[in-house]
């Protein structure tokens, strides 16, 4: 799965946040903010890692388990659907 085309993370006033761009722009107002959990999560989309390897990543980046990193990005992932961002 993949971030859809036209949604691109950047960093205004320090801040991660989601904005729609071209065609994408048309149908979604707005932008949502990103914590660094969320910027991790986002970037390894980009980058078409699965959810086990974005997994990984949270695991050596953070001290967390992978029980609960795996629950963070369901969670994450869930609501991007929600919110129409992924091409699956």
């Amino acid at each position: 799965m993949r971030v859809k085309q036209g949604f691109v993370m950047r960093e205004v006033a320090g801040v991660g946040v989601v904005i729609a761009t071209g065609e994408a722009s048309k149908a979604f107002h707005g932008m949502i903010k990103l914590n660094d959990t969320g910027q991790l999560i986002w970037r390894g989309l980009e980058e078409d890692l699965s959810v086990d390897e974005i997994v990984e990543r949270m695991v050596s980046t953070y001290d967390v388990d992978p029980e609960t990193a795996r629950a963070d990005v369901e969670e994450f992932l869930a609501k991007a659907r929600e919110a129409n961002l992924l091409d699956e």
